[in-house]
């Protein structure tokens, strides 16, 4: 209910993109995509709320079969929130639900390690424009804006306490396998990130003593 609804110009930046669905799904190994309705598959990953199954375990997990019916069961997840959803409202309504599915005679713990609510920097902030062109100076055209989510919670208590927003400039592209095993980085995304960031300075001296 409380998630910032997408823009007609974030929507169509999106759109513009060359985006290779099928090819995308090949990449992370599924055939085809699910979600909300009314939304495509890049508003779906970068502007609305997930709820993510991270781990299950449950009964006997070795080879072969056996008829012994487990006794406990367990599951690890995490939700992925955007700018104005509240952790610990998603929480209360969480075990709210899940105390409604519990079965009688089922004892049931849920542990919540850690949250933090998401943040979104205004595209008219100045600082955001002068991120702009310095991408822009660096990559040789201008930058499509997404709302890319990362667990980054000290950006939310900065925006909390000191009232300032957060540029945060990533030079990674989809199938660079972000923490994963085999994850690399391009030299070229490396150098031209260099000379963005290099900019970046200069364009924020431009500001004066406003910045």
């Amino acid at each position: 209910d409380d998630v910032v609804p997408l823009s007609p110009r974030e929507r169509e930046q999106f759109a513009q993109l060359p985006f290779d669905e099928k090819r995308y799904f090949e990449q992370i190994g599924v055939t085809a995509g699910a979600g909300e309705e009314g939304y495509t598959t890049l508003e779906r990953r970068w502007a609305r709320p997930t709820f993510d199954i991270n781990g299950l375990w449950s009964g006997y997990q070795g080879s072969g079969a056996k008829t012994v019916l487990p006794a406990t069961a367990g599951a690890k997840f995490s939700f992925r929130l955007v700018p104005n959803q509240e952790p610990s409202k998603i929480t209360a309504a969480l075990k709210w639900r899940l105390a409604e599915l519990c079965p009688p005679g089922i004892e049931m713990e849920l542990i919540d390690f850690h949250n933090s609510p998401g943040v979104m920097a205004p595209l008219e902030s100045k600082y955001v424009e002068a991120a702009a062109r310095a991408i822009e100076h660096a990559f040789g055209r201008p930058p499509v804006y997404t709302r890319e989510g990362g667990s980054i919670p000290i950006v939310a208590a900065f925006h909390q306490a000191l009232k300032a927003d957060t540029l945060l400039l990533g030079w990674g592209q989809d199938d660079d396998n972000t923490h994963s095993p085999n994850e690399k980085f391009s030299l070229a995304d490396f150098h031209r990130g260099i000379r963005a960031s290099a900019q970046l300075w200069a364009e924020l001296a431009k500001l004066g003593g406003s910045a």
